[in-house]
């Protein structure tokens, strides 16, 4: 019984741990091509569950559609945010980046507040209901799925960064901007596209949140915030420390929460990535797969 219950934990954790990785991919793609961190990666996350969910149950359009339409709207999203907000910004202040991602943070809540209110609406089903049954435990298909979908999807981003050329001017802009521009890469365009990107991964990630959850509401905009103990301790500009960071954190949650919680009265799921975060980043300053910046005076 006690091997089956840690069983069931650690795939749990799998599970948010892939979606946590998904999340905090969007924020290392970003950080890589500007240097600021998006603190509305967490609104991305939410809007995108609610216009998939929207096209379902309003416009009666089947899930793998209304999915596709989801992943071009914020793909959209993302393009206009950068030219018509954060474009402006360029060659200030880091801080000034910063702050502006979190009063976008507070605008797309309050639209999807006003749009859709505050109770959790149910999320359409999705997947077959029937568990697969793993060794001693039954697993709902929706695990397997949402664990599918996530390592597919980052497949294809370590592929187009590797492979393809746009991939690689980013790769090279995310490195150095000055020497990006002198061969003719459009530094601009690699802006715009590393938020298309990070839109979309978050997209993905509400939207298995949903159908994992079975409903949605505005705490998923939180999801930004939890996901940010992710990124640092992967590193900041590392895709796969934000993979390995996030089934990390994931499966430390569920664990805390599982053998924990009841020894302590509940809150331990929520502080263990936290302590977890502060050990590591004691020996790894700069998380475990961030490069180390020297500085030369």
């Amino acid at each position: 019984m006690d091997m089956t219950f840690l069983l069931q934990l650690l795939i749990n954790g799998l599970v948010v741990g892939c979606i946590y990785s998904l999340v905090a991919t969007g924020f290392v793609i970003i950080y890589k091509a500007t240097s600021a961190l998006n603190l509305a990666q967490g609104e991305f996350l939410m809007v995108g569950a609610y216009i998939c969910l929207d096209l379902m149950t309003r416009h009666n359009i089947p899930f793998f559609q209304s999915f596709l339409i989801t992943l071009a709207f914020s793909a959209v999203l993302g393009l206009i945010i950068e030219r018509v907000i954060l474009r402006p910004l360029i060659g200030s202040h880091l801080i000034s980046v910063i702050m502006v991602t979190l009063g976008l943070s507070s605008i797309l809540k309050a639209l999807v507040q006003l749009a859709y209110g505050t109770d959790t609406i149910p999320f359409p089903e999705v997947f077959p209901p029937e568990p697969v049954q793993i060794g001693p435990i039954p697993v709902s298909q929706g695990y397997l799925y949402a664990i599918g979908c996530v390592t597919l999807l980052v497949t294809l981003l370590t592929l187009f960064f590797k492979y393809s050329k746009t991939g690689v001017a980013m790769r090279a802009t995310a490195s150095n901007q000055q020497v990006s521009l002198s061969m003719g890469i459009s530094v601009k365009k690699m802006f715009a596209l590393s938020w298309a990107i990070s839109a979309i991964v978050s997209a993905v990630g509400g939207i298995l949140l949903g159908t994992i959850r079975g409903g949605i509401d505005m705490s998923l905009s939180f999801m930004g915030l939890k996901v940010l103990p992710v990124v640092i301790l992967g590193g900041l500009d590392s895709i796969l420390g934000a993979i390995v960071g996030g089934v990390i954190i994931g499966v430390l949650e569920n664990l805390s929460g599982g053998y924990v919680d009841p020894f302590v009265g509940g809150g331990a799921k929520e502080v263990a990535p936290y302590i977890a975060l502060i050990l590591i980043l004691m020996f790894k300053p700069y998380g475990l797969f961030g490069k180390k910046k020297i500085e030369r005076v």
